[in-house]
């Protein structure tokens, strides 16, 4: 019983001891932690090779403004909680991550938005690949798709984001459209890099069968007759396409492809 008692004090004294080490420990590092001065901050932007929309130099010029440089300042005075949550208030930036190193540098990672269309209207903004609005870069510029004329928030959001979205996931659609163009009665109007005809794609709804429609009349129609015969395309009626020549319209049925050199109709039946 005496050396079982023993033991168990043996036993708690060293837990004590193990606990007051680690305190102690914890103490002493945090109080040398204080005392190091910041002698660089790195900034890495990510993506920085397919995105541009803010540099570092700018980044590290909202922390000076902000009286957030931490170069020259000791970790006791400085808070990187405090330069994530002034940097997030920059509606190009996505996310933020701060933290100090033993050897007196602050590495700073930040995460651009990534757009995917730019809107160019009434308001001039870029949408997201999370359907966040945020505005147009004054310094700098991103190489995607514009999407022109009178359009609402809620629509590039939404029915215009799943269109944009659609047309990219495909080879040919993403080849063909050069330019999405929302007119005043909120119809959309595609301009194609091959062939002069204005392609009418009406509301945004069925759009993926509207644009098979047209693939046909591409592939099994144009190919035959050529692609500058007509002036516009019209996909918004139900299984058929409306194809306009100057003076002249022509409601074709979708099934078969016929040629008619007199009337220049091309059937897709």
């Amino acid at each position: 019983m005496k050396i079982s008692k023993i033991g168990k004090i043996f036993t708690v004294l060293g837990i004590v001891l193990v606990l007051g080490y680690l305190i102690f420990s914890v103490w002493s590092f945090s109080s040398i932690d204080k005392a190091v001065v910041c002698k660089n901050l790195e900034i890495n932007l990510l993506d920085k090779e397919k995105i541009q929309l803010i540099s570092q130099t700018e980044i590290a010029d909202i922390l000076e403004s902000k009286n957030l440089n931490p170069i020259g300042k000791t970790y006791k005075r400085l808070r990187t909680e405090s330069i994530e949550e002034e940097l997030m208030r920059n509606p190009m930036i996505k996310e933020v991550e701060c933290y100090k190193t033993p050897a007196g540098v602050v590495h700073l990672t930040v995460k651009q938005r990534s757009p995917k269309f730019m809107i160019a209207g009434m308001e001039n903004f870029y949408v997201d690949t999370d359907r966040k609005i945020f505005p147009v870069s004054l310094n700098h510029a991103v190489y995607v798709p514009i999407v022109s004329g009178r359009i609402t928030k809620s629509l590039a959001t939404g029915e215009l984001f799943d269109f944009v979205t659609y047309i990219e996931s495909s080879e040919f659609w993403n080849a063909q459209v050069e330019q999405i163009y929302v007119r005043d009665d909120l119809k959309i109007e595609l301009i194609p890099r091959v062939g002069d005809a204005v392609i009418m794609l009406g509301e945004l709804n069925n759009f993926e069968q509207k644009l098979n429609n047209l693939y046909v009349l591409y592939s099994k129609g144009f190919n035959l007759i050529g692609w500058n015969r007509y002036k516009e395309i019209d996909l918004q009626y139900s299984n058929q396409i409306v194809c306009r020549k100057t003076g002249a319209t022509h409601k074709l049925p979708v099934k078969e492809v016929i040629q008619n050199n007199d009337s220049s109709v091309v059937k897709v039946l």
